[in-house]
């Protein structure tokens, strides 16, 4: 697990910057570590406070894709430093909360900073989203946010996640999805630019991302109805520049700095030529 961990070199980047108790990177990524969401993107300033709270709509957004209300158990999946399990446990009560990661220093600092409201629980576990430590039928929701593309594999992430909930129980994630007329390209651009992507953000193979069509034949294949399908692609534009930004200031000086802030500009231009989207999906299992 360690190995698979240190691939991830963005948190490795933020860890040692909250080690440093760097506050810009503490205020933008302390808690949630994805993308921000604005109604419009005019709206964005580019400050640090600004994307904070983008940040926080984010999680709001999947709260509802995956119809949360109160008196629920719900798994997070790749929780990161607990940002989207706080939102809950700020926003609804009865609730049980599990949040899942392969990395422990991760689930470190969100046991520090996520503590129970006064009518909930809060649990954080190591596991593999592919292989959880959960029995059958345990949950009501379950949510990946920003993080699918990280699991060894989206088909037995479903697997895994359908087993556990309830009958009748949500998925919802967030993930990057190019337009089907890219796929006959992917190869090109795996072999061009696959090790920038990888040394940023570790495993996220481009030949293996999902279309929205993938998406939808998955959800067949694995027992699921599509309830939700949202393009939220122009919401979260403003995200690009302001984390290249803290990157670039969290980062040690030198080629690997260069290459994160590459990679980041080449995301943002596939994302506004809209060959690249950023969907908001919820399953009803």
């Amino acid at each position: 697990m360690l190995e698979q961990t240190n691939r991830l070199r963005y948190f490795n980047i933020f860890l040692d910057s909250i080690e440093r108790q760097d506050k810009e990177v503490i205020e933008a990524f302390g808690h949630h570590v994805h993308w921000g969401y604005w109604d419009s993107n005019n709206l964005a300033d580019g400050s640090v406070e600004d994307f904070r709270r983008a940040a926080e709509e984010l999680s709001i957004k999947m709260c509802e894709a995956g119809r949360i209300r109160d008196n629920q158990k719900v798994l997070d999946v790749g929780c990161g430093f607990g940002g989207t399990i706080a939102t809950i446990n700020n926003r609804y009560k009865y609730m049980d909360l599990v949040g899942v990661n392969i990395d422990e220093r991760q689930l470190s600092r969100a046991r520090q900073i996520v503590k129970p409201a006064e009518t909930n629980k809060v649990e954080f576990v190591e596991a593999d989203a592919c292989k959880l430590p959960f029995e059958n039928s345990s949950f009501d929701v379950v949510l990946a946010v920003e993080c699918i593309f990280h699991f060894p594999s989206r088909e037995l992430f479903f697997k895994e996640a359908k087993r556990v909930l309830k009958p009748g129980g949500c998925l919802a994630l967030c993930d990057f999805t190019p337009v089907d007329m890219v796929m006959p390209w992917v190869g090109v651009l795996e072999l061009l630019f696959g090790g920038l992507f990888a040394s940023a953000y570790g495993q996220s193979n481009l030949r293996y991302n999902y279309t929205l069509s993938n998406y939808q034949k998955l959800a067949e294949e694995t027992g699921y109805r599509v309830l939700q399908e949202h393009d939220i692609t122009v919401n979260t534009l403003p995200s690009y520049l302001i984390t290249r930004q803290l990157m670039r200031k969290a980062s040690p000086p030198g080629l690997s700095a260069e290459l994160d802030s590459v990679v980041n500009q080449i995301m943002e231009w596939i994302s506004r030529q809209g060959l690249l989207r950023y969907m908001i999906f919820s399953f009803k299992t």
